[in-house]
């Protein structure tokens, strides 16, 4: 185990090192840097991996499948599926909580350097829908599967089906039921696992994965599999992923946004915040007691990041160099 650390360890900073230089020329031209607004855990450096919340496993099997020569896209099929197998992640996957009929339902997207794109929708009894998505980008002509069609493709690629609901789901489901029906569907479990990775080629990929809103209609879909919402990367500029309530970022088309906020010279802090507020603005400009939660991270080129939220509360995970941490985003309106 001490072996593989100090080669994880000294690869990384190898590459690092190497990256840092090499990237720059390839980069987005920053803008005025007394003007220009940075995440202040950000600097330069690949290889890199960033995911929405602390999902620290996550980032370090994605570093791992980079340090030791898998690509981008295989860091973050990796790493969504650490968060996917969780039973005790009530908001991807295993353990994930049903909808109101109490069905799980997965959705998940993945998108490489190249601009390819695959996705799953409604997706039933698949434990790893990302690993789905991504043979729907690699071996179909289209980007994205839905239902009982993608759920016949995925046993036609080898993956075997299981009971995605836990004791404790099942003893959640059963409360909701309960004590809920007919009642006004909460917003407060719609949690995202959205991973970005740039490999030792300075490739760019992302992926995005969950099992939804807790207790939402059969049948809702949210951002996570939708290229443009939940995820979007383009290797030219960089990518971005979100988290929260999907349907904000569904009509905003937040990840896309950010995207094209950097290629005109935002930061990717700067153009995460412009991302938010373009939520607030358009609809709690009036403010409210009860405004849910949206988070989104992006990279650019050079392995600069930004993190921000709607509501105080988002955490992302980032291994870069050395060091695989936690951090506090910023965020638009703080509710106490």
């Amino acid at each position: 185990m001490n072996g593989r650390r100090t080669f994880l360890k000294n690869a990384l900073i190898t590459t690092a090192a190497v990256s840092v230089a090499g990237c720059t020329a390839s980069a987005v031209e920053p803008k005025d840097e007394k003007t220009s607004k940075k995440n202040p855990n950000s600097h330069p450096g690949i290889p890199l991996a960033i995911a929405t919340w602390p999902n620290l496993r996550a980032t370090d099997l994605a570093m791992q499948a980079i340090v030791f020569g898998g690509s981008a896209l295989d860091a973050v099929e990796a790493g969504a599926k650490v968060p996917e197998a969780d039973a005790g992640d009530s908001s991807v996957g295993y353990g994930g909580l049903p909808d109101k009929t109490g069905v799980v339902t997965l959705d998940a997207c993945i998108m490489d350097d190249k601009g390819n794109a695959g996705s799953v929708t409604f997706l039933q009894h698949i434990l790893h829908p990302i690993s789905v998505a991504r043979r729907v980008m690699e071996k179909t002509p289209h980007v994205m599967l839905s239902g009982e069609g993608a759920l016949q493709f995925a046993l036609e690629e080898g993956f075997k089906t299981q009971d995605l609901m836990t004791d404790s789901s099942r003893v959640a489901w059963n409360k909701y039921r309960e004590e809920m029906q007919g009642k006004a569907i909460g917003e407060a479990n719609h949690d995202t696992i959205g991973i970005l990775a740039i490999d030792r080629q300075n490739r760019i990929s992302g992926a995005c994965s969950t099992s939804g809103a807790a207790w939402k209609m059969h049948g809702r879909v949210g951002d996570s599999p939708i290229i443009g919402a939940g995820l979007y990367v383009d290797n030219e500029v960089g990518a971005a992923t979100s988290t929260g309530l999907g349907e904000l970022v569904m009509k905003t088309v937040g990840s896309f946004l950010i995207v094209e906020l950097m290629r005109n010279g935002a930061t990717p802090q700067e153009a995460c915040e412009t991302a938010v507020r373009r939520i607030r603005d358009k609809y709690f400009a009036d403010g409210g007691k009860d405004v849910p939660q949206v988070g989104f991270i992006a990279v650019n080129k050079a392995g600069e990041h930004g993190a921000y939220s709607l509501v105080n509360g988002f955490s992302y995970s980032l291994y870069q160099g050395e060091t695989n941490e936690v951090y506090e985003a910023e965020s638009l309106i703080n509710a106490g």
